[in-house]
Formats: structure tokens, C-alpha cells, sequence
């Protein structure tokens, strides 16, 4: 029951859970070995009036051996670190037992000592598992096509652009792209998606290929996942090192050693508590001076005291929960990097959200084309197509599929010299004209002539019907508008009626898009407030003066939402699965590109810290209650007791996590 982090652990003072002469259990039986001869040698003392003094000395001694021996090692390794933990303050006091002749007191402090220790190492191995179970979803081998030939090889040998051949049932042994065959894969192991998702070959693999290309969902797998009933031949995108899985798996890992401001708070108290407990514990050693009893009784005052007022269950109530609670998070496709994050997502009131691909499915349609000035539809759209089929933005995808589906195959201009203006648009080259396609509002400002009376008309109707508008010019002609529509996710109002029995009474919407859109939006979803016409620097203002008034959770995509989301007390990435970038830059990363699991997130956190205020409010109370219980006489064999068993408790609690189903 050391102080120590729980992902230090790991790197001194508990290398005994891993192995020894007994295997991994070894501490466990030596534990058992200690109670055992602390049996014997207690029933011979007591019942055989026969037997030789040294007989139950010895069998105390071999309890103390027993019970002490990883204890001793743990305290030698910590002193070599120039830390004085609780497990030294363990055998100074069975060791004053010993001092004064109370060798049965002294070996059952070390026998249940080392058995909390024992099991203790056994719960915190359950929540530990329940991450290392993610590093293990991947096989360790996978069948490679090479010359037509099948190859089987360790996943460490595979290389980008391999052709790995997956049977019906068969884990995904790699990140990357189909190119053949279909199937219904189970993404649960990384996104935490209950049903099974279709997948179907790239339609293009040649541009799947290049470095920055977006590989649509339908097509995109990822190492872990499991395969259903079709064959499937898939193009690996990434090294067994660099998967999604992977990186995961790493961030999880690091996300254990990450203090929750409860834990820093702990922290704190024992650096202040421990040098108060031995100094108390030196100052009785001395009541003899002042009340009429032998040394022998203050020493064993002393060590009773030393052992109840160790905060081990308090050193462990904090780390037991966070470790459990980003596990099972982990679990059910839910990223949370570390105990602030898990903390914080728990005390939120606010969320704010963006919009496109967040509430809606970042997937909008073109509804209207409407040409202005004696424009054809044919030209409007050849000249919005060729431009915007150098972007990739969202809206820019949307006009190419749509737009070329409407020409039917008519020649499109040739169009260069894209540049991208933040939040605004597009311009390009179309032979010697400059061609303009973005918002109203980039028109009028920075030397860029206002729009026509036709447009602007145009444009205002279609925004009163909640369309996103792009108007298009070329040369010094305005050639009309497009009006879009990203139909809002069908979980969308279902997660956020949810969220607001929750608690979180404050939700509101922030976009790029025109503000009568995305009030179109956000009435749909059921929304109260809604901020539009927002460049990436006013996202960030206005989640600085939502965090003013309450903690709030920005909720985006993790790339273009990035500043966004670094400002609030929450950064949280939807689908970041497929996003190095949302990974990289969230608190919480919702795996899978569904919202319904925004709910659990919050409620695990919240439960998480019910927990972890249950273990505080318990291990403080102990001792509390141990403390002037020994001073007044309780002795050492019930305060060890009561002390490790309170230890027990809190670690325990803390497993509950890993049974949490949904938001409650």
C-alpha cells in the first residue's frame, strides 16, 4: 500500500506483481506463509504449555519473514529513491513490536500488511488488464499477398502499402484501406460501436494512396477491429506501430500517471501528514514522562499509532478510481487523458458545440442553384466544380459529387492556384479570370466588390430556409448562388435531451455558417442558443466567455475546432479514430464518429467522481477514528485491521467503474 502513483508503480516497488520463486502470486503466498506460521506459533504459545520458548519465537520470525520480505524490498528501493513511503513506516513499527517483545503484534501487522498488499495488487491488475486487454486486440500475425502467394508474417514486418488478406471472423492485424471484397466489421475493440458497420472496396485507390487523402468511413478499417462473414483484401496504410490501436493504447498508458486535482490535493495532505504522524508517533514514545506507565506501553502506543494514522488507503482512493475509470472509458471507445480530464468532464454545466460534422453529419447536399444576371445553371456549376474539386473542404466535396452528378459528364473548365481563405472561401484561376466562391460576407471587405441586389435576394431566402450559401464569381461577375443543406444526426437530439437530464443546463451551438443557419440547425436539435457567422478566432472568444459564467466542453473535430477546444475546460473529438490531429490535441476523443457516446463519457466521469469522494471521505474517516482509538489504547492487531481493510474497501469501490454501463 505505497504512496507511490500508480503508474510509478509499475517502475519501482512493485515488480514482485509480475514474477518471483512462486510466479506471479508469489507475494500472495508468501503472505499466506507469514499467516500461516503466525497461526502456529500463536496456537503453540497459547495451548501447548509444554513447548520450548523458542519454537513460537521462531515461527514469528518466520512470519515476519514472510510477510516482510516484499515489504522490505519496496522500502529499499524507495529509500535508494530518496522517498520515505508508507511502506518504511510499516516495518519501523514492526519493528519497535519487536523492540519490546510484542513479536505476535509485530508478525500480524506484516501478515495482513502484505495480504492487503496481495490483493490489492490483484484488484488494481483487474483495471490495469482492462487496458493492457487493448494492446492484445491486435494478432500477432497476419496473411500478406506477395507475388500471388499468401505469406504469413508477424505484424511488426508489415509495411505501408502491403496487401494483407483478412478471413470471415478473423481480427484486423493493420490500419488501412479495402481494395477488395465486403463485409460487416465490428469496430466495438476501437470506436465502441454496438452493431457491426458495412464496408465496401475504395473507389479510388490510387487516391486513397496519397499522404493527406480522406478515406471515407465506409472503406477505412483499423487494426483490432474484427471481420464478419466476407473475405477481405486491405491496403495498409500504417505500421503495426503507428495504428490507431496503437496510439490508443499508448495514450491510455500515459493518461494512468496524469493527476486529477484531487490527487494533486491528496498529494499535498500526505507530504503535511506523514512527517506530523512520525512526530506524533515520537512524542508518545515518551508518555511515560507524563502519565504513570511503563516505557514498554508508550513504545507500543507509538507503533499503534504510526500504523493507524498511515494514509495507505487514502494514497490509493484517488489513483484506484482514475486508473478503472479511463479503462472502462477505453473500453467503450471513449479516450480520457487522465484523471483532470476525467475529473473536469464530470463537473461540466456547459457544452458548446460545432456544428458541421458534430450535430449534423458533415455530409450536406446541394438543395438550390439559382444563377443570377443571365447565367446559365450549366455554367455556374462547370465553374463551381472545377474550382472546388482542388479542395477538400466539406462543402467544397459537397458541390463536386452533387454538381458533376448534375452536369452528366458536361467538359469542365480548367481551373489553378487554389488558396484557401480561413472561414471565408476560395479563390482560383480560370484561364485570366479570378474566381471567388465563399460566403456573402467575403464580399464588400479587403478590396473584394460587394455582391449584386440579385444575389444578396437570393441569398437571404435560402438562409431563411436554413441553408449554407456559396456564392460564386468570376471575373467581375457574380454568376449566382448554391445553397446546401447538412442534415442534422438522427442521435443528435436524442444525446442532447439526455445530456440536459444530466445536469448539463447550458447547450449551444457554434458555427462558421450564417447565424439564421444555424439557428435553423439548432432548433431542429433542440438547442436553446446558437452562434453563427464565426471565424476560428471568434470560436475561441466565445468559449472564453461561456467559461467565464461556468466549465464548459467545446465539442468538434479535433482539427479545424483545435484552439476552440485547447480555450475550454473540456476539448472533446468526435471520430477521432480516423484523426492523428483529434487524438493528438483532445482531453476526451470520442473514438467512434457517434455523439450517443458524449452521455456515457459524462456519466462515467460523474460516477468516477462520486467514487473517488467516497474513497477520500472513507480513507480519511479511518483514520480519523484509528488515530485517537490507538492513542487511547486500541492496539496494534485491530488497527491493522481496520487499516488495511479500509484500503481494501477503496480499491474495491473503485472496480464498480469497470460494471458502469451508461449514463445514470
Amino acid at each position: 500500500m505505497t504512496a507511490q502513483p500508480i503508474g510509478d508503480a509499475a517502475e519501482a516497488g512493485h515488480d514482485h506483481e509480475h514474477g518471483g520463486i512462486f510466479g506471479p502470486r508469489s507475494e500472495l503466498i508468501f503472505s499466506l506463509l507469514s499467516g500461516a506460521f503466525l497461526i502456529v506459533g500463536f496456537a503453540i504459545e497459547k495451548l501447548v504449555d509444554s513447548a520450548a520458548e523458542w519454537i513460537p519465537l521462531a515461527c514469528y520470525l518466520a512470519a515476519y519473514f514472510f510477510g516482510g520480505f516484499y515489504t522490505m524490498r519496496e522500502a529499499i528501493e524507495n529509500i535508494r529513491r530518496r522517498k520515505f513511503e508508507i511502506d518504511t513506516l510499516m516495518l519501523v513499527a514492526a519493528t519497535g513490536a519487536a523492540f519490546i517483545g510484542a513479536f505476535a503484534e509485530g508478525a500480524l501487522l506484516l501478515f495482513l500488511f502484505s495480504l492487503g498488499h496481495a490483493l490489492e495488487n490483484y484488484a488494481m491488475g483487474r483495471a490495469k488488464r482492462a487496458i493492457e486487454a487493448l494492446a492484445e486486440l491486435a494478432p500477432d500475425t497476419a496473411t500478406v499477398l506477395r507475388e500471388g502467394k499468401q505469406v504469413e508474417i508477424p505484424v511488426e514486418e508489415m509495411q505501408r502499402g502491403d496487401i494483407v488478406l483478412v478471413r470471415p471472423n478473423e481480427r484486423l492485424p493493420a490500419d488501412g484501406f479495402i481494395i477488395k471484397g465486403q463485409s460487416s466489421i465490428d469496430q466495438a475493440p476501437v470506436t465502441g460501436e454496438s452493431i457491426p458497420v458495412d464496408k465496401q472496396p475504395v473507389a479510388d485507390a490510387g487516391s486513397a494512396r496519397e499522404p493527406d487523402a480522406s478515406i471515407p468511413a465506409e472503406s477505412r478499417v483499423f487494426a483490432g477491429t474484427i471481420n464478419g462473414s466476407g473475405v477481405l483484401e486491405i491496403e495498409v496504410t500504417r505500421r503495426s506501430n503507428e495504428t490507431t490501436l496503437s496510439k490508443v493504447v499508448d495514450m491510455v498508458s500515459a493518461a494512468e500517471t496524469e493527476k486529477s486535482p484531487t490527487q494533486r490535493m491528496t498529494d499535498k495532505f500526505e507530504r503535511i501528514f506523514v512527517p506530523v504522524v512520525l512526530a506524533l508517533a515520537f512524542l508518545l514514545m515518551f508518555a511515560w514522562v507524563v502519565i504513570d506507565e511503563p516505557f514498554r506501553d508508550s513504545f507500543y502506543r507509538s507503533m499503534a499509532v504510526l500504523v493507524a494514522a498511515s494514509p495507505c488507503a487514502l494514497a490509493i482512493a484517488t489513483p484506484s478510481a482514475v486508473l478503472t475509470g479511463i479503462g472502462r472509458a477505453a473500453r467503450g471507445g471513449v479516450l480520457i487523458k487522465g484523471g483532470a480530464a476525467l475529473e473536469d468532464l464530470g463537473t461540466l454545466r456547459a457544452i458548446a458545440f460545432d456544428k458541421t460534422g458534430t450535430l449534423t453529419r458533415g455530409e450536406p447536399r446541394i438543395t438550390e442553384i439559382t444563377p443570377v444576371g443571365g447565367t446559365t445553371e450549366q455554367e455556374l456549376l462547370s465553374v463551381a466544380v472545377a474550382v472546388e474539386q482542388l479542395s477538400d473542404h466539406p462543402l467544397a466535396k459537397a458541390i463536386v459529387r452533387d454538381g458533376k452528378e448534375r452536369l452528366k459528364g458536361a467538359q469542365l473548365p480548367k481551373a489553378s492556384d487554389l488558396q484557401s481563405l480561413t472561414g471565408k472561401g476560395v479563390t482560383a484561376k480560370i484561364g485570366a479570370d479570378t474566381v471567388l466562391i465563399g460566403k456573402a460576407e467575403m464580399f464588400g471587405v479587403d478590396g473584394i466588390a460587394g455582391i449584386t441586389k440579385e444575389a444578396a435576394s437570393a441569398i437571404e431566402t435560402l438562409r431563411e430556409d436554413g441553408r449554407t450559401t456559396m456564392v460564386i464569381r468570376k471575373g467581375n461577375r457574380d454568376l449566382g448562388v448554391i445553397g446546401l443543406l447538412d442534415t442534422p444526426r438522427e442521435a443528435a437530439k436524442e444525446t442532447l435531451a439526455k445530456l440536459r437530464t444530466m445536469g448539463i443546463d447550458r447547450m449551444v451551438m457554434i458555427s462558421g455558417d450564417h447565424t439564421k443557419v444555424a439557428e435553423a440547425v439548432a432548433r431542429e436539435v433542440g438547442l436553446d442558443e446558437a452562434f453563427g457567422d464565426l471565424m476560428p478566432e471568434d470560436k475561441v472568444d466565445t468559449i472564453e466567455r461561456l467559461s467565464r459564467e461556468a466549465k464548459v466542453a467545446m465539442v468538434g473535430d479535433g482539427v479545424n475546432d483545435a484552439p476552440a477546444m485547447a480555450k475550454a475546460t473540456v476539448g472533446i473529438a468526435m471520430g477521432a479514430a480516423g484523426s492523428d490531429v483529434a487524438l493528438e490535441t483532445a482531453d476526451v476523443a470520442l473514438m467512434g464518429d457517434e455523439l450517443r457516446h458524449l452521455p456515457f463519457a459524462v456519466g462515467l466521469s460523474r460516477k468516477s467522481r462520486a467514487i473517488i469522494r467516497q474513497n477520500v471521505f472513507v480513507s480519511l474517516g479511518v483514520v480519523a477514528i484509528l488515530v485517537p482509538a490507538t492513542i487511547f489504547g486500541l492496539g496494534i492487531g485491530p488497527a491493522v485491521i481496520m487499516h488495511e481493510g479500509s484500503t481494501l474497501v477503496v480499491v474495491f469501490n473503485a472496480l464498480r467503474l469497470l460494471a458502469y454501463r451508461d449514463a445514470q
